[in-house]
């Protein structure tokens, strides 16, 4: 009998590290709350750690029930913590990663007012992340996708003295509520039909009726995939992410790279025993995540913020997760997201310690010759690099390979099409990454064609008020690199397939869950290769292209774009979407919001509502106040009025009565 692992106390530690210093972390010195945020994480991380390491003698799934939460009817939920193979894995990212980015912030943020502010917020993310992801219910799971909503808010706009950082803020805000909604009507769908949300209780239900297909298990599902999109950031709700990258820069690497956003693709896998009842659905999900990934990565090829490549970036490989989950290959789906953890986290960090040399500065126009001045940071940011462009054998190579592989091979007929955009935008991924690359640290430093560039102004948004030479960043921020770049490098090795002479480890492990897991042997060795081959083929293109034109030939990319200048300014511009958004959709509903519900209900209805009722109180109160006078003889006469009106209406009361009678 497997004994209590305790579950509640992986996320009860930083909920109790966001009370102490959210509370009395004002009072307290830097190095406390450093401190307890650091605590308040590796605790439960050593503990996953003890989990993962016994994790073999599990009777799975395990669960932990602390108590009924609410009853109604028949209808109840439970607060109840759930641990399998997918779990841990997310898990060991959440816990892992986010260790690493809290040691990293206390080197970032050291100069940063609300220094307690920040920590605590941290924590809080972290207490509703893995809330989420130990939730046995859709009920509790959605606890924590709306905490981690709350904790991004805060986190976006932790500057929120500047109009940029709070606008980005409530955006992210408004725009994830527009997904929930969806969530929240698959949730009373399953209700409805279920009467519970138990994962577990819905799960066995669909797999004893196997003739359920398609029918109300659709609706169910295509609602779910609006909440992951508004999540996870896909097309349409994407606009968010980008604007995100307002908050410092250990928040885009933890929440906007490696843990929140992909709790959409977790969500759908977890979920994927409705899915795949659903052939619609799964469709409109490999369309959706290739689309957005295709999108995003034409965009990113011209963004000149650091950050905002990285943003666009994440936001394209959050399409490849979607891909994979689309064509029922969720372990692959999964193991990107494992790798995209490591070498995305990495890329932000690095941007960061980049930013942080450079005092502030987050436009790659004015970078250049940064190799030799922080070679530690290039080093780990170069294997970040080579992981997203699908170099091998670094991770990301082995996880968006087996994506293309799982699109190419799926029964949809659509198939071969999404492996060919999935390709495309692998080579667009690789011209980018490695643009930003030898825009950043090759060359000359170029702060001295700033003022000569016009088109989007960056982002300055962590710019310091004084000016420092180049330098390498503290110790405390270059361990995480170090560890992570580690990671980018071997944290795919788990999942090599049979065609590469491995064993597909990752798959079989999560074959109990996702019932899919022997993804990576199917299909035909040879095919895989050649795939394979294509893949590298594309990547390496990528990276050529972006050698000949910004390490060769740099002058190149400005006559592109004079040649090309319509499409350039396209791109530059993100399609206009937001500004079609605004045009179509905020600004009508401003309207229709200002003038006439407030003309008609607020000032119509409310406000005259209220002064009709204050006139009316105010009318009776003058004609009592005459009442009330005070005179003994007007109160006698009152009082003689008044008995004369009773006996008449007794008398002829009684008269009509008898009379009727």
């Amino acid at each position: 009998m497997t004994s209590s692992l305790h579950l509640w106390l992986i996320p009860i530690v930083p909920f109790a590290g966001f009370l102490v210093n959210g509370l009395l972390g004002r009072r307290f010195p830097k190095a406390m709350v450093t401190a307890i945020a650091w605590i308040a994480t590796v605790i439960p991380f050593i503990q996953v750690l003890t989990i993962a390491a016994r994790f073999s003698s599990l009777a799975l799934p395990y669960s932990e029930n602390l108590g009924r939460w609410i009853v109604a009817g028949n209808f109840h939920a439970d607060f109840t913590f759930a641990l399998d193979q997918l779990t841990l894995i997310m898990l060991l990212v959440v816990t892992g990663v986010g260790f690493l980015i809290h040691i990293y912030s206390a080197g970032y943020m050291v100069h940063e007012d609300g220094y307690w502010r920040f920590f605590a917020y941290l924590n809080l993310f972290m207490f509703f992340m893995l809330t989420l992801v130990l939730a046995e219910n859709f009920l509790l799971l959605f606890v924590g996708w709306e905490g981690v909503g709350l904790s991004s808010y805060l986190l976006i706009g932790y500057y929120f003295d500047r109009d940029s950082a709070a606008s980005a803020g409530k955006k992210a805000f408004v725009v994830n509520r527009i997904g929930d909604f969806g969530f929240l009507i698959a949730l009373f769908l399953l209700i409805a039909h279920f009467g519970t949300l138990s994962f577990s209780g819905i799960f066995s239900q669909i797999t004893l009726h196997p003739e359920w297909q398609c029918g109300f298990l659709t609706p169910i599902a295509l609602f779910l995939v609006m909440g992951a999109t508004g999540k996870s950031a896909q097309i349409p709700l994407y606009v968010w992410l980008p604007d995100a990258m307002e908050g410092p820069t250990p928040v885009s690497a933890l929440i906007h790279a490696a843990t929140m956003v992909t709790a959409g693709v977790y969500m759908i896998a977890r979920s994927h025993v409705i899915f795949d009842r659903c052939p619609l659905a799964l469709t409109t999900v490999a369309v959706i995540g290739a689309a957005t990934a295709l999108f995003a990565a034409t965009i990113g090829l011209v963004q000149t913020d650091i950050k905002r490549v990285l943003a666009y970036s994440t936001v394209s490989q959050l399409g490849y997760m979607f891909l994979a989950c689309g064509v029922a290959a969720y372990s692959a789906g999964i193991f990107h997201l494992l790798t995209h953890a490591f070498f995305k986290a990495l890329l932000f960090l690095a941007a960061g310690s980049v930013i942080h040399a450079l005092s502030g500065e987050q436009d790659m126009r004015v970078m250049g010759g940064l190799r030799k001045k922080i070679p530690i940071t290039f080093w780990t940011m170069t294997m970040a690099v080579f992981a997203i462009a699908g170099i091998p054998p670094f991770a990301g190579f082995f996880s968006k390979d087996e994506i293309l592989y799982q699109a190419f091979i799926s029964p949809n007929g659509a198939g071969k099409i999404l492996w060919f955009v999935g390709l495309l935008t692998a080579a667009l991924t690789s011209f980018y990454m490695f643009r930003l690359w030898y825009l950043t640290f090759f060359g000359e430093s170029r702060a001295h064609e700033a003022a000569a560039h016009t088109p989007e102004p960056s982002h300055h948004a962590e710019k310091e008020e004084h000016k420092h030479p180049v330098h390498e960043s503290p110790w405390v921020m270059l361990l995480p690199l170090v560890i992570l770049a580690i990671l980018s490098v071997i944290g795919g090795w788990v999942g090599v397939p049979a065609a590469l002479g491995g064993h597909a480890e990752f798959f079989h492990f999560l074959a109990p869950v996702t019932q899919n897991g022997t993804e990576a042997a199917e299909g035909s060795k040879s095919l895989d290769l050649l795939l394979t081959i294509a893949s590298v083929a594309a990547a390496v293109i990528g990276w050529f292209v972006a050698h000949l034109m910004y390490f060769m030939k740099p002058e190149l990319p400005k006559q592109l774009a004079a040649n090309l200048r319509g499409l350039y300014t396209l791109l530059l511009n993100k399609y206009w979407v937001d500004e079609l958004y605004s045009a179509v959709i905020v600004t009508p509903l401003l309207l229709v919001s200002r003038y006439v519900l407030k003309g008609l209900l607020d000032t119509g209805v409310i406000t005259g509502g209220s002064l009709a009722m204050a006139y009316t109180t105010q009318g009776v109160g003058s004609l009592l106040q005459r009442w009330q006078s005070g005179n003994i003889r007007s109160y006698a006469g009152w009082l003689a009025i008044g008995a004369a009106a009773l006996l008449l209406l007794t008398y002829f009361g009684f008269g009509a009565h008898f009379s009727f009678r």
